[in-house]
């Protein structure tokens, strides 16, 4: 097929996807319809509806959008054929039944911002940095029954490096992805729909540990001072920062709680016999004490309902900071 007859369905959300999207439009591909999530209540009562970016980034291009609140409805199926689909492209999306990615006569495959067969699920680039790998990379797969197990097209790896957060990564994946897309359809065509694969099982090693990449929410973003040593805490803050953010409960001495948001932090290399929790200040810098009084040197953090601020400048505002200790939501230290 030529790449003139080719009629892509793209299916995305977030601004993560709009990288591949637009590298579709940009190369002059015939993406014939956008399928993306409904629009999300925002705002203190929900009363606004924000569309996606994926939905934005269509509707400025001219291009048909879908927002199913079900993927098996018969009215989004009957609309979703209609269009016609010889293949369907997904990013950051969620998972699709089989009467959706067997559609198009080519199939669909995601692109997904990991290397498959590690880190299979919804917040690969988290995952990878907070368990301080040093490699990740973009994988494109065509889709099957299960989550992200398909065979696998084409990966990209990339170089995690010490210095890195999400955002970094994410910037840089996105553009990886949108490449390793329009690579993955060139190979589609060439190859008439059949491009060489490689199932998943053939790239795991004897006793090799998959590591998973779950959705993240709130309460996994609390940093578990008992149970993390420094360098743990501080993957674990690059690896959610800047977005959505770690964060720990600080409780004063009079047993009043506030929720403190930590968006970088540093190794200090120093270590007090003091436990878990506790608040230290020497020499004019902020630390926390980790596992087996292992000190994490605060850099830049936010108090609730103020501004995002360096230690030195959050230190000036509490001067009985150190009368404080980290807690956990079960109020254990």
């Amino acid at each position: 097929m030529r790449k003139s007859q080719l009629r892509i369905v793209f299916m995305g959300t977030p601004e993560f996807a709009v990288g591949t999207l637009k590298a579709l439009i940009t190369n002059k591909y015939r993406v014939v319809g956008v399928v993306t999530q409904p629009d999300k209540p925002v705002g203190r009562h929900g009363s606004v509806l924000q569309p996606s970016a994926v939905k934005q980034y269509a509707q400025k291009k001219g291009i048909p959008v879908l927002q199913p609140e079900k993927m098996k409805d018969p009215d989004f199926l009957q609309q979703l054929k209609k269009w016609n689909a010889n293949l369907q492209v997904v990013v950051a999306f969620r998972m699709l039944p089989e009467v959706v990615w067997s559609m198009p006569k080519y199939g669909t495959f995601n692109v997904h911002a990991a290397l498959l067969p590690q880190y299979r699920g919804a917040a690969p680039i988290n995952w990878a940095i907070i368990n301080g790998e040093k490699k990740t990379g973009v994988t494109t797969f065509f889709l099957d029954k299960d989550i992200d197990t398909g065979r696998i097209i084409c990966q990209s790896p990339y170089r995690i490096y010490r210095t890195f957060n999400v955002e970094t990564v994410y910037n840089a994946l996105m553009k990886r992805g949108a490449d390793l897309c329009l690579l993955t359809i060139e190979k589609i065509l060439s190859s008439n729909g059949h491009p060489e694969s490689i199932p998943q099982e053939q790239l795991i090693t004897a006793n090799e540990e998959l590591h998973q990449a779950p959705k993240i929410f709130k309460e996994t973003c609390e940093i578990d001072w008992n149970n993390l040593s420094a360098k743990q805490v501080y993957d674990f803050v690059r690896g959610l920062s800047p977005v959505p953010v770690a964060w720990t409960t600080l409780q004063d001495e009079k047993g009043r709680e506030s929720v403190l948001k930590i968006y970088k932090v540093e190794v200090s290399g120093l270590s007090s016999h003091v436990k878990p929790g506790t608040i230290l200040v020497e020499n004019k810098k902020l630390y926390i004490a980790a596992k087996n009084g292992e000190l994490v040197e605060l850099l830049e953090v936010q108090m609730a309902g103020k501004k995002k601020m360096s230690a030195k400048d959050f230190l000036n505002g509490c001067k009985n900071i150190t009368e404080s200790r980290c807690v956990r939501a079960d109020n254990s230290v």
